[in-house]
């Protein structure tokens, strides 16, 4: 986690609570100087997270940022059950016994616990609650990134460069993400942003896991480019253009049929 990623999101947690600040309070509030505050005030600014108004800033609500925040872990893995159900077993079934693979947190990269086999893969995440169901009901080696739990979205977030995740190579990384776009990969979080491209850069493959409502999330920040994107597994309900769009860029699309909802009673 860099220096200035930490105080962008203390700046929308400051503006979360307050509302509205002036330049003065967040710089008391941070404390930083007038022309860091400026600078970071602009940077978020441009990426739709806040509002510049005179003298400060205010927070966006409502249709103006929809979509620019991450949901909680727990409210992401309650919407679009039983699609998310379908690519996780998909992408589950992609696990040759002997390999190394990256799983990063998130809703639908987590339900791939109920259908890893039970041995014989090394799983670097980010994800504590996917390590600790891991490490309960299977006998992979589970590798954990050290850091700090970020408690809203369950992950563990290292504020090194080099952490533990720079000594692995995986041969498949399997990727939530916040949103698909023309521009590439779509994240709502800085934070997250961060930790997802440190790992991306261990993985040879790429495979994101997106059911078909990502697709209407289109803003955000970029995460990486679609070039990056070897796999894309979604359901069904995926729009057509979108999918043959990424066939057209090189993407490996695969839709799958949603789970049948007598298969969901008590798995959300």
């Amino acid at each position: 986690m860099t220096t200035n990623a930490r105080r962008h999101k203390r700046v929308l947690k400051l503006l979360d609570e307050h509302g509205q600040a002036s330049t003065q309070e967040l710089m008391n509030w941070l404390p930083a100087s007038a022309a860091t505050v400026r600078r970071d005030l602009a940077w978020l600014a441009g990426h739709g997270q806040l509002q510049r108004v005179r003298g400060g800033a205010r927070r966006l609500h409502g249709p103006q940022n929809a979509g620019l925040r991450s949901q909680p872990f727990s409210t992401a893995l309650a919407h679009q059950v039983a699609p998310k159900r379908a690519i996780a077993r998909h992408a589950a079934a992609l696990c040759t016994p002997g390999e190394t693979v990256i799983i990063n947190g998130g809703s639908t990269t987590f339900l791939m616990a109920d259908f890893l086999p039970r041995t014989g893969l090394r799983i670097l995440t980010n994800s504590f609650t996917m390590a600790e169901r891991l490490l309960r009901s299977t006998e992979h080696q589970i590798i954990l990134p050290g850091g700090s739990i970020y408690r809203e979205q369950n992950v563990i977030l290292s504020p090194f460069e080099n952490d533990v995740a720079r000594h692995h190579y995986a041969g498949k990384m399997f990727m939530g993400v916040h949103g698909l776009s023309a521009l590439g990969l779509m994240e709502a979080d800085p934070l997250l942003m961060q930790a997802e491209r440190r790992l991306i850069e261990q993985a040879e493959q790429l495979i994101v896991l997106a059911d078909s409502s990502k697709f209407e999330c289109r803003r955000g920040l970029v995460l990486c480019g679609i070039e990056r994107v070897a796999r894309l597994i979604t359901d069904t309900a995926a729009p057509d253009a979108a999918v043959q769009w990424l066939e057209r860029q090189g993407v490996r699309v695969d839709c799958v049929v949603p789970e049948p909802e007598s298969e969901l009673e008590g798995t959300a």
